[in-house]
Protein backbone atom coordinates (compact mmCIF):
# COMPACT_ATOMS: atom_id res chain seq x y z
CA UNK A 1 0.00 0.00 0.00
CA UNK A 2 1.33 4.03 -0.81
CA UNK A 3 1.98 5.39 2.49
CA UNK A 4 -0.08 8.53 1.18
CA UNK A 5 -2.87 6.10 -0.02
CA UNK A 6 -6.67 7.60 1.01
CA UNK A 7 -4.61 10.84 2.52
CA UNK A 8 -5.78 14.43 0.70
CA UNK A 9 -3.11 17.19 -0.02
CA UNK A 10 -3.32 20.91 -0.14
CA UNK A 11 -0.29 22.36 -2.58
CA UNK A 12 0.25 26.28 -2.66
CA UNK A 13 2.21 27.55 -5.36
CA UNK A 14 2.53 24.64 -7.25
CA UNK A 15 2.54 25.45 -10.76
CA UNK A 16 6.39 24.79 -11.02
CA UNK A 17 9.73 24.27 -9.44
CA UNK A 18 9.94 22.93 -5.67
CA UNK A 19 5.87 23.23 -5.92
CA UNK A 20 5.72 21.27 -8.58
CA UNK A 21 8.00 18.42 -7.58
CA UNK A 22 6.34 18.12 -3.94
CA UNK A 23 2.73 17.56 -5.84
CA UNK A 24 3.93 15.06 -7.92
CA UNK A 25 5.42 13.99 -5.03
CA UNK A 26 2.68 12.93 -2.68
CA UNK A 27 0.62 12.14 -5.56
CA UNK A 28 3.27 9.26 -6.32
CA UNK A 29 2.84 8.62 -2.57
CA UNK A 30 -0.66 7.93 -2.70
CA UNK A 31 -2.40 10.96 -2.48
CA UNK A 32 -4.90 12.57 -3.85
CA UNK A 33 -4.39 16.58 -4.63
CA UNK A 34 -5.48 19.73 -4.49
CA UNK A 35 -2.74 22.51 -6.24
CA UNK A 36 -2.90 26.16 -6.73
CA UNK A 37 -1.12 28.75 -7.44
CA UNK A 38 -1.57 32.37 -9.20
CA UNK A 39 -0.11 31.20 -12.74
CA UNK A 40 -1.35 28.31 -14.90
CA UNK A 41 -1.25 24.96 -13.43
CA UNK A 42 -1.70 22.82 -16.45
CA UNK A 43 1.39 21.22 -16.62
CA UNK A 44 1.83 19.72 -13.19
CA UNK A 45 -2.02 18.83 -13.49
CA UNK A 46 -1.30 16.68 -16.32
CA UNK A 47 1.55 14.80 -15.26
CA UNK A 48 -0.22 13.85 -12.45
CA UNK A 49 -3.16 12.41 -14.05
CA UNK A 50 -0.65 11.34 -16.61
CA UNK A 51 1.11 8.79 -14.04
CA UNK A 52 -2.72 7.96 -12.87
CA UNK A 53 -2.60 10.39 -9.73
CA UNK A 54 -6.16 11.88 -8.45
CA UNK A 55 -5.85 15.76 -8.70
CA UNK A 56 -7.89 19.15 -9.15
CA UNK A 57 -6.42 22.87 -9.16
CA UNK A 58 -7.22 26.22 -8.04
CA UNK A 59 -6.21 29.76 -8.76
CA UNK A 60 -5.65 31.08 -5.23
CA UNK A 61 -4.04 34.07 -3.77
CA UNK A 62 -2.82 32.89 -0.88
CA UNK A 63 -3.02 36.54 1.07
CA UNK A 64 -6.60 36.54 -0.05
CA UNK A 65 -8.46 34.69 2.99
CA UNK A 66 -11.65 34.24 1.27
CA UNK A 67 -9.60 32.25 -1.92
CA UNK A 68 -7.93 30.11 0.53
CA UNK A 69 -10.96 29.10 2.63
CA UNK A 70 -12.73 28.53 -0.49
CA UNK A 71 -9.62 26.39 -1.67
CA UNK A 72 -10.05 24.15 1.32
CA UNK A 73 -13.83 24.21 1.29
CA UNK A 74 -13.23 22.91 -2.36
CA UNK A 75 -11.00 20.46 -1.56
CA UNK A 76 -13.22 19.13 1.11
CA UNK A 77 -15.99 18.73 -1.19
CA UNK A 78 -14.53 17.40 -3.95
CA UNK A 79 -12.21 14.66 -1.68
CA UNK A 80 -14.28 14.13 1.76
CA UNK A 81 -11.44 15.53 3.91
CA UNK A 82 -8.24 17.18 4.11
CA UNK A 83 -4.99 15.41 5.76
CA UNK A 84 -2.03 17.34 4.30
CA UNK A 85 -1.24 21.25 3.85
CA UNK A 86 2.16 22.00 2.27
CA UNK A 87 2.60 25.84 2.43
CA UNK A 88 4.65 26.02 -0.04
CA UNK A 89 3.89 29.49 -2.03
CA UNK A 90 6.65 32.38 -1.42
CA UNK A 91 8.30 35.56 -3.09
CA UNK A 92 12.12 34.56 -3.30
CA UNK A 93 13.54 33.92 -7.02
CA UNK A 94 12.54 37.32 -8.20
CA UNK A 95 13.56 39.49 -5.71
CA UNK A 96 16.67 41.14 -6.62
CA UNK A 97 19.61 41.09 -4.31
CA UNK A 98 20.13 44.36 -2.57
CA UNK A 99 21.37 45.73 0.68
CA UNK A 100 18.47 46.20 3.25
CA UNK A 101 19.10 49.94 2.96
CA UNK A 102 17.54 49.36 -0.80
CA UNK A 103 14.87 48.02 0.27
CA UNK A 104 11.89 49.86 0.72
CA UNK A 105 8.93 49.66 3.27
CA UNK A 106 6.65 48.51 0.60
CA UNK A 107 9.04 45.51 -0.57
CA UNK A 108 9.47 44.64 2.74
CA UNK A 109 5.52 44.48 3.00
CA UNK A 110 4.94 42.75 0.28
CA UNK A 111 7.29 40.29 1.26
CA UNK A 112 6.22 39.75 4.90
CA UNK A 113 1.99 39.55 3.30
CA UNK A 114 3.72 36.83 1.28
CA UNK A 115 5.66 34.48 3.19
CA UNK A 116 4.78 35.10 6.31
CA UNK A 117 1.05 36.27 6.42
CA UNK A 118 -0.01 34.02 4.00
CA UNK A 119 1.03 30.94 5.94
CA UNK A 120 -1.86 31.68 8.53
CA UNK A 121 -3.99 32.18 5.79
CA UNK A 122 -3.87 28.63 4.75
CA UNK A 123 -3.16 27.15 8.37
CA UNK A 124 -6.08 28.89 9.75
CA UNK A 125 -8.26 28.04 6.63
CA UNK A 126 -8.01 24.39 7.04
CA UNK A 127 -7.37 23.74 11.27
CA UNK A 128 -11.24 23.82 11.45
CA UNK A 129 -11.54 20.76 8.62
CA UNK A 130 -8.22 19.36 10.37
CA UNK A 131 -9.84 19.21 14.02
CA UNK A 132 -13.26 17.92 12.93
CA UNK A 133 -10.78 14.53 11.48
CA UNK A 134 -8.94 14.75 14.98
CA UNK A 135 -5.55 14.46 12.46
CA UNK A 136 -3.66 16.62 9.87
CA UNK A 137 -0.12 17.39 8.74
CA UNK A 138 1.18 20.84 8.48
CA UNK A 139 4.10 21.29 6.36
CA UNK A 140 5.33 24.84 6.54
CA UNK A 141 8.33 25.89 3.96
CA UNK A 142 11.39 28.04 5.22
CA UNK A 143 14.64 27.76 4.05
CA UNK A 144 18.25 27.20 4.66
CA UNK A 145 19.08 30.72 4.69
CA UNK A 146 17.60 31.32 8.05
CA UNK A 147 20.51 29.40 10.01
CA UNK A 148 23.24 31.03 7.59
CA UNK A 149 22.36 34.58 8.10
CA UNK A 150 21.93 35.39 3.83
CA UNK A 151 22.89 38.63 3.30
CA UNK A 152 20.93 40.68 0.58
CA UNK A 153 18.06 39.04 1.04
CA UNK A 154 16.87 40.47 4.79
CA UNK A 155 13.19 40.59 3.65
CA UNK A 156 13.01 37.43 2.60
CA UNK A 157 15.25 35.68 5.42
CA UNK A 158 13.11 38.03 8.11
CA UNK A 159 10.09 36.26 6.39
CA UNK A 160 11.23 32.76 6.60
CA UNK A 161 12.57 33.11 9.92
CA UNK A 162 9.06 33.98 11.65
CA UNK A 163 7.92 30.72 9.40
CA UNK A 164 9.87 28.78 12.27
CA UNK A 165 8.50 30.79 14.86
CA UNK A 166 4.64 29.93 13.57
CA UNK A 167 5.36 26.04 13.40
CA UNK A 168 6.46 25.91 16.93
CA UNK A 169 3.47 27.76 18.15
CA UNK A 170 1.41 26.27 16.06
CA UNK A 171 2.87 22.74 17.28
CA UNK A 172 1.85 23.80 20.65
CA UNK A 173 -2.22 24.86 19.92
CA UNK A 174 -2.93 22.26 17.70
CA UNK A 175 -0.82 19.23 19.30
CA UNK A 176 -4.51 18.54 21.66
CA UNK A 177 -5.87 18.03 18.01
CA UNK A 178 -3.31 15.53 16.89
CA UNK A 179 -2.28 18.17 13.95
CA UNK A 180 1.88 17.85 13.51
CA UNK A 181 3.36 21.03 12.55
CA UNK A 182 6.32 20.81 11.05
CA UNK A 183 9.34 23.00 8.99
CA UNK A 184 11.03 22.16 5.79
CA UNK A 185 14.08 24.10 4.70
CA UNK A 186 15.73 23.74 2.04
CA UNK A 187 19.08 25.12 0.40
CA UNK A 188 19.38 27.21 -2.80
CA UNK A 189 17.10 24.61 -5.02
CA UNK A 190 17.38 24.84 -8.77
CA UNK A 191 14.04 25.78 -9.62
CA UNK A 192 12.96 27.49 -12.82
CA UNK A 193 12.72 31.35 -11.90
CA UNK A 194 16.00 30.46 -9.48
CA UNK A 195 17.65 29.19 -12.83
CA UNK A 196 16.56 32.19 -15.09
CA UNK A 197 17.83 35.14 -12.76
CA UNK A 198 21.29 35.80 -13.41
CA UNK A 199 22.01 37.28 -10.27
CA UNK A 200 21.68 33.94 -8.71
CA UNK A 201 24.78 32.77 -10.18
CA UNK A 202 27.50 33.29 -7.96
CA UNK A 203 25.38 32.14 -4.85
CA UNK A 204 25.13 28.82 -6.77
CA UNK A 205 28.48 28.14 -6.92
CA UNK A 206 28.79 29.72 -3.33
CA UNK A 207 26.21 27.31 -1.96
CA UNK A 208 28.07 24.44 -4.17
CA UNK A 209 30.91 25.16 -2.34
CA UNK A 210 29.25 25.26 0.94
CA UNK A 211 28.04 22.32 0.93
CA UNK A 212 29.36 18.89 2.20
CA UNK A 213 27.87 16.99 -0.72
CA UNK A 214 29.36 18.85 -3.79
CA UNK A 215 26.35 19.75 -6.13
CA UNK A 216 23.31 21.66 -6.74
CA UNK A 217 20.07 20.74 -4.88
CA UNK A 218 17.47 19.68 -7.36
CA UNK A 219 13.59 19.94 -6.67
CA UNK A 220 13.25 16.05 -6.38
CA UNK A 221 15.83 16.00 -3.51
CA UNK A 222 12.96 17.37 -0.98
CA UNK A 223 10.76 15.05 -2.04
CA UNK A 224 11.20 12.00 0.24
CA UNK A 225 11.57 14.61 3.14
CA UNK A 226 7.96 16.15 2.48
CA UNK A 227 6.64 12.54 2.03
CA UNK A 228 8.07 12.11 5.08
CA UNK A 229 6.54 14.78 7.10
CA UNK A 230 3.19 14.17 5.55
CA UNK A 231 3.28 10.36 6.27
CA UNK A 232 2.23 8.77 9.41
CA UNK A 233 5.36 7.97 9.45
CA UNK A 234 5.83 11.44 11.32
CA UNK A 235 3.02 11.44 13.68
CA UNK A 236 4.68 12.07 17.26
CA UNK A 237 7.17 14.13 15.09
CA UNK A 238 5.99 17.69 15.79
CA UNK A 239 7.46 21.56 15.45
CA UNK A 240 10.52 20.90 14.38
CA UNK A 241 12.83 22.23 11.59
CA UNK A 242 14.25 19.38 9.08
CA UNK A 243 17.03 20.95 6.61
CA UNK A 244 17.96 19.11 3.48
CA UNK A 245 20.44 21.65 1.55
CA UNK A 246 23.24 18.80 1.32
CA UNK A 247 25.25 20.15 4.54
CA UNK A 248 25.47 23.62 3.71
CA UNK A 249 24.39 24.62 6.87
CA UNK A 250 24.18 21.89 10.14
CA UNK A 251 21.90 22.47 13.14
Amino acid sequence: MAVLENKVAIVTGAAQGIGAAYAKGLAAAGAKLCVCDIIPLDAVVADIKAAGGEVISQHCDITDARQVEDLVANTEKAFGRVDILVNNAALFAKLPLKPFTEISSDEWDLVMKINTRGVFECVKAVTPVMRRQKYGKIINITSSGVMKGIPMLLHYIASKAAVIGMTRSLARELGADNICVNVLAPGLTMSEDVKANEAYSVSRQLNVASRAIKREQEPEDLVGTVVYLASPASDFMTGQTMLVDGGSAMI
